[in-house]
């Protein structure tokens, strides 16, 4: 995956960047393959105590994304990368040790925290080498990347998923790490960048937690990211308990999802030409989120197998229409309405969205989705509708106090 700028000074950095991007998610992709069933059938946790777990440590991992973002913004964003990177690396390897719960809440707390803290300086430096009218559309690319990185490594996954032997998952771990180590050094080939300066006497270091605008765009985004755990939790559980659909399904489903994103994403963002357009492309996500929820919903409905798959795969379409709108409009807002001597902290705390809808998705989702059936799908529905509604008028009120 490669990404061209227009221009020749900036088109290395933009390959460098999408190289660690892919390699990352590729390591990524067969960890989250397996490592739920390495955790219980070799480490011998049970199922409560892994979710507990990972709940805390993206939990941590939100609230450490600001200060590790500042820390980016102020000692550099590329060597800040590259030590998150490592880091991460080494927190992967830490789960290998794990055999009872205390440590495992523990280094998944050191991976989440690992995790949101090389998102932040990763967008931090990507914010400085890209010119601003292009950042949407670079990151478009990343995500493609990134998607693409994911297919991948869950096809490797899934190699070990069927040896489903302590060696093989522990491969997997293995690959993973290397994956990580691999980006700090492409991070490490990009150009340095300029360290923010210091804060002026009686500003506070971390400003973005009195930005009370973009904290409000934060908590709308983050409501939009629940996307996430509904495409990977609660419509896979939603297709085997409530539907007719075959189980291969859930599989198909993934594979439409990745390769729409791989191929479409770019083109969508390039119409996030500003911010107020941005503003308007999450509004409509918003919609299409409610019309994919309202398709979901109607899968249960009938016993033929072929008529509910037929169903699921409309509504996947649209959930996707919905998600890469939703990614394009809230990579430009994010962007556009950080100061430009403070990205790192900022999109520490835009990222916290990420955290928060992997922390409370999966149980949130299961219980009204799953749970509740029609009248859960259609609240959910309307959750994102009026969450996308809610984003422009949030935007014009950030963006008049910039």
């Amino acid at each position: 995956m490669t990404v061209t700028l227009e221009r020749p000074a900036t088109r290395r950095p933009g390959r460098l960047l999408a190289a660690a991007q892919l390699a990352g998610s590729l390591g990524d992709g067969a960890f989250l393959t397996c490592s739920v069933l390495f955790f219980t059938r070799i480490a011998g946790l049970t199922p409560a105590q892994v979710g507990l777990g990972l709940t805390l440590g993206w939990a941590v991992g939100s609230v450490a994304g600001v200060p590790l973002g500042h820390l980016a913004d102020r000692h550099g964003a590329r060597g800040s990368a590259v030590l998150l990177a490592l880091a991460t690396g080494t927190s992967v390897l830490a789960f290998v040790a794990v055999r009872s719960p205390l440590p495992f809440v523990l280094a998944a707390c050191l991976y989440g925290s690992c995790q949101t803290g090389l998102a932040a300086a990763r967008q931090a430096l990507l914010a400085a080498l890209a010119d601003p009218e292009r950042r949407t559309r670079v990151r478009a690319h990343l995500q493609s990347a990134g998607n693409a990185g994911l297919a991948v490594g869950a096809g490797l996954g899934g190699l070990a998923l069927a040896a489903d032997t302590a060696s093989a998952y522990l491969t997997v771990f293995a690959l993973d790490a290397a994956s990580f180590v691999v980006t700090a050094a492409l991070l490490y080939a990009l150009p340095a960048v300029p360290r923010a300066s210091a804060p002026r006497a009686g500003e506070p270091k971390l400003a973005v937690l009195r930005d009370r605008p973009y904290a409000l765009v934060t908590v709308l985004n983050a409501i939009l990211l629940l996307r996430m755990p509904l495409l990977s939790v609660a419509i896979p559980l939603w297709i085997v308990e409530r539907t007719a659909a075959p189980g291969w399904t859930v599989s198909a489903l993934f594979v439409l999802n990745t390769v729409v994103v791989v191929l479409l994403q770019v083109r969508v963002a390039g119409r996030s030409a500003s911010i107020g357009s941005a503003a308007r492309m999450v509004r409509r996500s918003g919609v299409l989120l409610l019309a994919s929820c309202v398709a979901f919903a109607l899968s249960a409905f009938g016993t033929s197998p072929w008529t509910a798959f037929g169903v699921l795969v409309v509504g996947a379409l649209v959930q996707v229409l919905g998600e890469m709108l939703q990614s394009a409009g809230s990579w430009e807002i994010g962007f556009a309405l950080a100061p430009a001597d403070k990205q790192g902290q900022y999109q520490g705390f835009f990222g916290t969205g990420t955290s928060v809808a992997r922390a409370i998705g999966p149980v949130l989702l299961s219980t009204v989705v799953v749970g509740w059936g029609l009248p859960g799908w259609l609240l959910m529905g309307a959750v994102f509708a009026v969450a996308g509604w809610t984003m422009g008028p949030a935007v014009r009120w950030a963006a008049a106090t910039r």
